[in-house]
């Protein structure tokens, strides 16, 4: 039995990581869920947060927003609208986007046809923002 399999991490826009890794962590909808090579194969649902994988001393992290993930045995693909390393976010850019969608917030109801958007857009932002400032606190 292998202690690795590969992890794919795709937008519609590119192949962010094809990675052998030993274990990774993900946000599904219903919760946070880790895999391990030999996993039994699921498909699910993600929310917007953190991606994280480790093999050996090395750990990745990327911000993803929705999407979804299939796991098998020897490959897990984590397919999301964005994806983000730490290096590639501008925490200027996530904290205004906060702040915008904190504006909206202001106005907005649940009814209003922006609302989904908006919360969707405050929560990746909010992901984001999270990801840079671990990835400046581990020294990336």
């Amino acid at each position: 039995m292998a202690d690795t399999f590969l992890l794919e991490i795709v937008t519609p826009y590119r192949k962010l990581l094809s990675k052998e890794v030993e274990e990774v962590t993900a946000p599904g909808e219903l919760g946070e869920f880790g895999v391990l090579a030999s996993h039994t194969q699921f498909l699910t649902i993600l929310k917007a947060g953190e991606v994280t994988y480790r093999k050996g001393g090395e750990a990745g992290t990327f911000a993803v927003g929705r999407g979804y993930a299939e796991v098998l045995p020897d490959k897990t693909t984590i397919l999301v609208d964005n994806a983000e390393s730490a290096e590639e976010i501008s925490a200027e850019d996530a904290r205004a986007i906060i702040a915008k969608s904190e504006e909206a917030f202001k106005t907005l109801s649940p009814e209003d046809a922006e609302y989904a958007a908006t919360i969707e857009a405050y929560e990746l932002a909010q992901v984001r923002l999270r990801v840079k400032e671990k990835g400046r606190s581990s020294g990336h």
